[in-house]
């Protein structure tokens, strides 16, 4: 009886009371790589973690406080629970690891034999995947104030590229990782970042990004930075593309440390020659429409499903809410009623967020329900909350706001791509929510528009242009499709309302310089292409145009009798058109009419340099020749 009596006490003894254990925990023995292992990655010199954790006496001075995050699954940070997804880069410790920590600290952290103590860890300050191809440096610092609160801030940094390239990687050097907590990029295209300036280079705050895009790239990448986290090298076939003119915009999440810090991020690009065959896309569910929590709700529920329209895999998961979510649900429900996991956060902390890779793809067929269900803790118990007494929240971009956001990156079953197929159902189930959404209705109107269906696209660009009347790239698109449909009066006035807007947007002023051309507005035409080319030099396109419109212009001049005008704009639409021989034919036989026989004969030779067998010109020329001889001229 004694000695059950003896192992009935021993037992909770060493659970919960902290007995020490049979042979003893020493640091080098057992502890050092559990250290190693899942926390020096951040807690080093230069990273931002608050202090080192590379060596004994580091570990040591220390240990209480390592035993107490440890025990409570706060440190490592790792949002998701067992058992609901597996994913890449998991740093969460076993049972038993946490365990060893509270025995080597309960038995007074000692040392043991460094004889066979494991390496400390090597890391490089320089970039993991090493040498860049590509560096890309922000045009300004930013200083963050010592007494600052959390502040979001973006940065535009241009990509000097002047041919098409794929980035199979790309790398986060924060600078100053003291205070830069978390990343992510945004691929801008359209340079709609700029617009948000105030002072060029000096970026813009703001923690949560839509931009509206011209053309149909939706996003496929969650391009992002975490402390500790791997530089992600995309699969061959998955990189993206990088275009000539376009600027990334890096969000970063800055803490103050009390004292004045500059912040002064890269971003390194790596380079591949194999292009994009794969086509994955980021699907978006949301329901901030439905957050409006009173004070003191402990449990507020919002919830969004998509159905899935095809076969696909997804990739990558990012839930995302500020300061109020407590447990964040993704899951799908299957055809057969099978319920299938994708990632279960029951403590969420917007500190430490971030993306999470699968491990293994999950497949989910078409008809598959993905269910989003986020639960809002707006008491006083949520340590969490900001407001102290709570007070009612609503949907909003600020930190003091809320959000309820979980993406998806999938990847469609199949070599073709099915981008277009997944921006119209998502568009369309975000229509039926919100049937004034800016972005759902651009996003229709845009596919209309590549479908040759302009009418029906120009009524979903003025619901847009409707919802945001301050966005000139709804308004430019509804010009477009106004055009389009061959509504020229009323393209013109729609991209004029564009201009109004923002007068250096050049997307609309080149798409009015083409409204105009079409109705023989020649003057009109050149002018606007010109302005064009003096804020976008590099735009080919709006050269060629611009060639175009001179020569026409000439020719209206030249059939109204008018020579001497019609060469004055043949001869300014040469540098746009220096190949064309047609365009020093017309200049030949202005001057020929003109009896400038000199001048019209060397743009026939002009014309034979470039088309040798042109023998209009060969005749001309013997023609000139002859008349000079015979007039003396």
């Amino acid at each position: 009886m004694k000695s059950a009596a003896c192992l009935f006490l021993a037992i909770p003894a060493i659970a919960g009371n902290g007995a020490p254990a049979a042979s003893p925990v020493t640091f080098y023995g057992r502890i050092a790589p559990i250290i190693y292992s899942e926390c020096s990655r951040c807690h080093r010199p230069g990273e931002s973690a608050p202090f080192s954790l590379l060596t004994y006496d580091d570990v040591k001075r220390h240990a209480t406080q390592i035993a107490t995050v440890t025990k409570r699954r706060y440190m490592p940070p790792w949002l998701p629970e067992p058992g609901h997804g597996e994913f890449v880069e998991e740093r969460r410790l076993t049972a038993q690891q946490i365990q060893l920590i509270q025995d080597w600290v309960q038995q007074g952290a000692p040392a043991g034999s460094a004889a066979n103590a494991p390496a400390p860890p090597k890391f490089t300050s320089d970039w993991q995947l090493g040498p860049p191809d590509l560096i890309l440096r922000v045009t300004r610092p930013y200083t963050l104030p010592a007494d600052s609160p959390e502040i979001f801030w973006n940065f535009i940094l241009p990509v000097p590229i002047t041919t098409t390239r794929w980035v199979k990687a790309m790398e986060v050097r924060p600078g100053n990782a003291r205070v830069f907590h978390h990343a992510n990029v945004v691929l801008d295209r359209s340079r709609a970042a700029l617009r948000h300036e105030t002072v060029r280079g000096a970026g813009f705050p703001g923690m949560d990004l839509v931009f509206e895009e011209e053309t149909f790239d939706p996003d496929g990448h969650f391009l992002s930075w975490k402390p500790g986290a791997d530089a992600v090298v995309e699969p061959d076939g998955m990189a993206w593309r990088a275009d000539p003119g376009m600027e990334l915009v890096l969000n970063v999440h800055l803490r103050p440390t009390g004292k004045a810090e500059t912040v002064s991020p890269m971003i390194g690009l790596y380079f591949t020659d194999k292009p994009q065959t794969k086509f994955p896309m980021l699907l978006q569910l949301e329901r901030d429409g439905m957050i409006d929590i009173p004070p003191g709700d402990k449990d507020f529920l919002v919830a969004d499903d998509f159905r899935v329209p095809m076969d696909l895999n997804v990739l990558a998961v990012y839930p995302h809410a500020h300061y109020l979510s407590k447990v964040m649900e993704g899951y799908a429900t299957l055809p057969d009623g099978t319920k299938k996991w994708l990632i279960r956060i029951p403590d969420w902390d917007l500190n430490w967020q971030g993306v999470f890779r699968m491990k293994t793809p999950v497949f989910l067929p078409r008809g598959a329900i993905v269910s989003m269900r986020y639960h809002y803790d707006n008491s006083a118990e949520n340590v969490r909350n900001p407001n102290n007494p709570p007070k009612r929240v609503v949907a909003g971009n600020e930190a003091s706001a809320e959000m309820s956001h979980f993406w998806m990156q999938v990847l469609p079953v199949g070599d073709s791509d099915q981008r277009a197929a997944l921006v119209e159902a998502s568009a369309k189930q975000r229509l039926e929510k919100y049937p004034d959404d800016l972005g759902a209705n651009f996003n229709m109107g845009d596919l209309l528009l590549s479908q040759g269906n302009a009418a029906s696209a120009a009524d979903f660009f003025q619901k847009a242009s409707s919802a945001d009347p301050r966005s000139v790239v709804a308004a430019t698109e509804l010009g477009v499709a106004l055009f389009t449909a061959t509504k020229t009066s009323e393209a013109a006035e729609q991209l004029k309302k564009a201009l109004a807007i923002d007068p250096t947007y050049t997307d609309a002023r080149f798409n009015l310089a083409s409204v105009e051309a079409s109705s023989g507005q020649w003057e009109a035409a050149a002018a606007d292409y010109k302005r064009v080319l003096t804020e976008r030099p590099d735009y080919a396109k709006a050269e060629e145009h611009l060639g175009e419109v001179l020569l026409l212009w000439g020719d209206s001049l030249a059939k109204s009798g008018q020579d001497e005008q019609a060469v004055t704009h043949y001869r300014e639409a040469l540098p746009y058109r220096t190949s064309d021989p047609q365009l020093h034919g017309r200049l030949a036989m202005a001057f020929a009419r003109m009896e400038r026989l000199d001048e019209s004969q060397a743009e026939f030779e002009a014309v034979l340099r470039l088309n040798p067998g042109d023998q209009i010109a060969k005749q001309a020329i013997e023609a000139i020749q002859a008349r000079k001889k015979s007039t003396g001229k």
